[in-house]
């Protein structure tokens, strides 16, 4: 298996270069649909009227964009909150072989995922590595790369979570196709009986295959692993702190805060009198900022954790930008009705949903954000879906559910849990691999009986 798998990995780095680099060449790309399909509409050359679609694209989702990396850093910052690490040490008591290993770090990843994808991601690499750590001073086997990438499978199920990037913007309330669907709550998304049903699927069966190959996998030897990344302990003393200091390592100030953040998301939920109707990405994002100062106890140590898990959002902040300066040219120069033309041909009511999860999960392993692929993807399937009268929300989902199953082939978002695990991806894909077969029956079961 390794052989063919490490095969596998060689060629997708051949044919894949950054994801930064990726965005650029379908920059590029749609430049050149624009002037080959549609017709300038002014006196100047159409490349210039282009690069102004361009323009005018490129800055209107800063919003989304800050929104996006704030979720993806405050779910990191609460990964490595004390409270966080503590649950893991009393997980880790399930752990009695290699397949209790495998499926405990799955079951809980996908929990976490469902809640925060970024909570989610970090949370599955450290406690892989926990458990990496826990056989072998206990000099108990395990498959160490099945229970890495039990610790990734969080990323096939965010989508359809809280945080999931496409149906929670579609309910905000200043999103930016809100002129032509109006607003989606998440009762008819998140909360809709085929999502449900998906992630209680998810739920069950993923850590069931886990077991299984866990039961017929190879056991394999622990190595030295790498130095810990996720140690915050900045060694500073109580007593040696001065002036302003004290503010900086206050609980009591922290606690405050905390409690004004948490405290105003309550009251905004009462407000709107349903938890579904205030769920938005400014919520989520309000709440995870209280309960990171709170699970941190002091802004020292919530900053350092913040420095910690900037890194991992720097992808968000560079890539966004360009994908929507795609959209911007796509929407001005007409390429969204073409292609949602072209989707509307190729299908009708029932596969169209079908064609939408298969594309977003192909768009995925080019665009590896939910966040910038709806941007760029979004447009078309709501144009197309209104035509061919399909609801708007199962397309929704259909879009979410390709995006996040490819995950498990796309190693992108997986760089922080071999960072953290030692693990290499050509000995994690393979079992992800699987994982990404299973999810594509329960998906396309899902998409058809409701």
């Amino acid at each position: 298996m390794s052989n063919s798998s490490n095969k596998f990995i060689q060629l997708f780095k051949s044919i894949l270069p950054s994801p930064f680099t990726i965005a650029v060449l379908i920059t590029f790309f749609t430049v050149f649909l624009a002037l080959l399909l549609t017709e300038g509409k002014g006196e100047q050359l159409y490349i210039f009227e282009i690069a102004e679609f361009w323009n005018k694209g490129f800055w209107s989702l800063l919003q989304f964009t800050m929104q996006m990396m704030l979720i993806l850093v405050l779910g990191h910052i609460l990964a490595l909150s004390p409270i966080v690490d503590s649950l893991i040490i009393r997980l880790l008591k399930l752990v009695k072989g290699s397949a209790s290993a495998a499926v405990t770090v799955c079951f809980f990843t996908l929990c976490f995922a469902l809640f925060n994808w970024g909570l989610g991601l970090i949370f599955g690499a450290i406690f892989a590595r926990k458990v990496g750590e826990y056989a072998r001073i206990n000099e108990i086997e395990i498959n160490y790369p099945l229970v890495g990438a039990a610790g990734y499978s969080g990323l096939m199920v965010w989508h359809g979570g809280l945080s999931g990037s496409a149906p929670i913007t579609v309910a905000g309330e200043n999103h930016n196709l809100i002129e032509k669907i109006g607003i989606i709550p998440v009762d008819a998304t998140i909360f809709s009986n085929m999502n449900i049903t998906a992630s209680i699927l998810l739920l069950l069966l993923v850590p069931l295959l886990v077991f299984f190959l866990a039961k017929k996998g190879e056991i394999t030897k622990i190595e030295d692993l790498p130095n810990s990344i996720y140690d915050l302990d900045d060694g500073i003393s109580e007593d040696n702190l001065v002036g302003a200091e004290k503010l900086n390592h206050s609980k009591t100030l922290a606690f405050l805060t905390a409690f004004f953040f948490i405290g105003t998301a309550i009251v905004y939920v009462i407000s709107q009198q349903s938890f579904q109707k205030a769920l938005s990405l400014n919520f989520i994002n309000f709440l995870l900022f209280g309960l990171g100062i709170l699970t941190h106890s002091t802004f020292a140590k919530f900053t350092n954790a913040a420095q910690t898990a900037i890194n991992g959002s720097v992808g968000i902040m560079i890539q966004f930008p360009l994908y929507a300066g795609i959209m911007g040219i796509m929407k001005y120069s007409g390429l969204i009705v073409l292609f949602s033309d072209f989707f509307v041909q190729i299908s009708n009511q029932f596969s169209f949903p079908f064609l939408t999860f298969l594309s977003a999960g192909l768009v995925n392993l080019f665009v590896p954000s939910g966040g910038g692929q709806w941007a760029v993807q979004g447009p078309i399937i709501i144009e197309a879906s209104q035509t061919l009268n399909v609801p708007i929300w199962k397309s929704v989902m259909a879009l979410a559910y390709g995006d996040q199953l490819t995950n498990m082939l796309q190693p992108f978002w997986a760089l922080p849990l071999l960072g953290i695990t030692g693990l290499k991806a050509y000995k994690v894909l393979p079992y992800t691999f699987l994982f990404m077969l299973l999810g594509i029956v329960i998906f396309c079961f899902c998409l058809a009986i409701f």
